[in-house]
Order: C-alpha cells, then structure tokens, then sequence
C-alpha cells in the first residue's frame, strides 16, 4: 500500500478510493450540515474515506445574477462548524491569491478551480499554506500538462497534491472525458480525482447558468474508478432540482449509498 499524504487524520492511499462530496455551494448552514451528517453516515458505514466540499463563493459563475454563496468569512465559520462536530476533513475552493492565508486557517484542503489552474500566483499561495492542494484541470488544459502546474505548487516545498479530471471542451456548451487523462496525470505520483459531476456540466446550456446530463453522473464515476482514478467527486444535493447552484450536475443524496457501493466493487478491478 502507498501511502500519498495525510489530510488532517484521514490517509490518501492507493489501497482504497477516497471521496470528496458536498453540495456546489454553501446554500444555509442546515442545508449543508445535512448534506454532511448524511454523507458521513453512508461512508462510516461503507469505510470510505470522506472529505466534505462547498464553495463559500462561487466567483467563477456565468451570470451576475447568479447565487454566490455566504461569503469567505460566514463560509468559513460554516465549514469549521462542519469540520468540528462531524470530525470531517473539509475542503473549499479559492479565487484569489488572498483568499489562501485566511482559509487555510479552516480548510484541511485548498482547491484550485479549473479555470485558475494555470495562474502562477494562485498556486503558489495556495502551496505556502503547506495545506494539500486539490488543482483541478483547466477545460483547455492537456493531462500531461497538468504536471507544470504541479510543479508550481511543489516550488513552495509542498509536495500533497491532488490532480482533478473535470473534462475538456468539446465545441459549444458541452464537455467531454478523455479517459486517457487518468493514467497520464498518475503518471506525475500524486493521486488523481474523478470529477464526476462537472464531468457531465453543460455551460451555459440553460440560458444565463450552465446545464448538465445528471444521469451520467454513475457512469463517470464508474469510468474514472475503472481508469485507476484514487479519488471521487461529486456534488450532491437532497433536491438537485432546487440547488441554488450547478443543478445540472448534482447527483441525489439518497442515490449516494447505491453508487458508493458499486465504486468499492470496481475499484482495482484492473
């Protein structure tokens, strides 16, 4: 078994897959404690290691209209509340080199939004933290030049990375997967997560606000275990058709079960 790096108490191994889940964005504190307190029943029960996601911002949405979250400083009060009674690893994303000192004071992992990661000073914010950086590949971005970013990271003497597929633009408003990305960015060392979520996310399909195909969220998350992704992602929601936030992609909290289930059957079936 290797064993990549720790967050807080919980091991990233190779031995078994690990995942990261949560709503898109912090919508109310009850909603988010639910989402939590449920999500970490079904993975003790299952033994899958679990790491709670959501956005105190959404900075990074197609309309101006649409809904941002609480904020980075009642976001992190939020999360630091999910991260104590539920003794959960929490992990949030960042949009600007300032927002790494304060949020690491919560956040056991910092994510790198897709389309920030190529941006020098973002990463190397996030990396001086010394906290594990979750950079998730750009829509534009090869897997082997995921890499290079990597290497930003590893410029402040922090080597606990995570390398997230998300897909690749294919023409308008769609994305695809290129299953290939998995074993290439694997090859860098450092484990790879399977974004089945923003996977299966149509921008700006719907309007103002990106769409999404929710049905193939199972499949991409079969797909990335298969390929040897160490790490799933997914947002999940109570009511996916009343998320404030990425609807199109989330997947239903009382489907978590079923799905996790089939991911510990397939994981190193190869």
């Amino acid at each position: 078994m290797k064993t990549f790096f720790l967050v807080d108490d919980v091991a990233i191994t190779d031995s078994r897959f690990f995942l990261i889940a949560g709503p898109c964005v912090i919508e109310s504190e009850a909603m988010a404690r639910e989402i939590a307190a449920e999500t970490k029943r079904i993975t003790d029960e299952l033994q899958i290691p679990f790491i709670f996601k959501a956005s105190f911002d959404k900075a990074n949405r197609s309309s101006i209209d649409s809904f941002r979250g609480p904020g980075l400083k009642e976001g992190l009060r939020i999360l630091n509340a999910i991260k104590k009674d539920f003794g959960v690893p929490v992990l949030s994303d960042i949009h600007e080199p300032g927002q790494a000192e304060p949020a690491a004071k919560v956040l056991s992992i910092i994510q790198i939004p897709a389309f920030l990661s190529r941006q020098t000073d973002i990463l190397l914010a996030a990396g001086k933290t010394g906290l594990p950086v979750h950079i998730k590949k750009s829509q534009f971005m090869a897997p082997e030049d995921m890499r290079l970013a990597a290497r930003k990271v590893e410029e402040t003497g922090n080597r606990r990375i995570m390398l997230g597929e998300r897909g690749t633009f294919f023409g308008y408003n769609n994305l695809v997967v290129d299953f290939r990305g998995i074993p290439t960015m694997k090859a860098s060392g450092y484990p790879v997560v399977m974004d089945a979520s923003h996977s299966v996310q149509k921008p700006t399909a719907a309007g103002q606000v990106s769409g999404g195909s929710p049905e193939f969220i199972p499949l991409m998350a079969r797909a990335g275990i298969v390929a040897g992704a160490n790490g799933v992602f997914l947002e999940v929601h109570p009511q996916p058709d009343k998320a404030l936030s990425d609807k199109g992609n989330s997947f239903e909290l009382k489907k978590l079960r079923s799905l996790l289930l089939n991911l510990k059957s397939l994981y190193n079936v190869g």
